[in-house]
């Protein structure tokens, strides 16, 4: 196995953890969600956008127009495909006053929204890391960071129907695994037509997903969870973490 794969099958499987949560009955504070959550925002938006975007637009053969149109095609795409297909969003993991059945179908839901969010998380782990491991690890590192309180969000609530701890895991673990398939298809797809202008166009359009990912779900989820604190600081030390981590690794010629 690869290791861009690898780290896809590591930041998938950090779902397992959240759903373990989920049913032990030892659920983190919201104020520590919350932070997670914008931690793993916070590094997505500054790969992205100070890392990913850049090396892209700079790649041999890259031209602007096709850089930032890939980037805009990542980002709209992203909003078009959660606003065309009927999920729940983790939102509803803050639901508890419903019936258990009306419960149930909102956990099959929110694990197909999960699901849809994960596949492209897959993609961008495997291809960033494909491009420059020391992105890809820091990609594989946000995404797992809140792939936690994701696995939560999909486990509480079908344990909370069900009574079946199996069955909260399982779905959790479902939702866990498209991401996995992302990274898989990803290898499968791009093997073959790994150049420069390839990677670089796919890389673009995945930064475009991490910000609309990062924008549209982790920081509103994270004010939600926990409304009475600033998600911002958890976005603000998450970029200043991954910022500091990315200035060792090249002043010390590692990255």
């Amino acid at each position: 196995m690869s290791v861009p794969l690898l780290l896809t099958v590591l930041a998938g499987a950090a779902t397992f953890i959240g759903a373990l949560f989920g049913v032990m009955g030892q659920k983190p504070s919201n104020r520590v969600l919350a932070f997670a959550l914008g931690f793993a925002a916070g590094i997505m938006l500054l790969i992205s956008l100070m890392e990913m975007l850049p090396t892209a637009l700079h790649a041999e053969g890259m031209s602007p127009v096709l850089g930032y149109g890939m980037f805009m095609l990542g980002l709209l795409g992203y909003f078009a495909l959660d606003r065309m297909l009927p999920h729940q969003h983790p939102q509803d993991m803050m639901v508890t006053n419903r019936r258990p059945a009306n419960l149930r179908r909102t956990a099959i839901l929110l694990t197909l929204g999960i699901s849809l969010h994960n596949f492209p998380e897959g993609v961008a782990t495997f291809v960033t890391a494909s491009s420059d491991m020391e992105l890809g690890m820091g990609i594989a590192l946000a995404v797992a960071i809140h792939n936690i309180p994701e696995g939560l969000a999909v486990a509480g609530p079908m344990y909370a129907a069900t009574g079946s701890k199996m069955k909260a895991i399982f779905w959790a673990c479902v939702s866990g695994m498209a991401e996995i398939l992302g990274g898989i298809i990803a290898f499968m797809l791009l093997g073959p037509l790994v150049s420069p202008v390839v990677i670089a166009a796919v890389m673009a359009a995945v930064a475009g997903i991490m910000v609309a990912l990062s924008v549209d779900e982790l920081m509103p989820l994270a004010r939600e969870i926990d409304p009475h604190n600033n998600p911002s600081y958890g976005v603000l030390c998450g970029m200043t973490v991954m910022g500091l981590s990315l200035t060792l690794l090249q002043t010390t010629g590692i990255g």
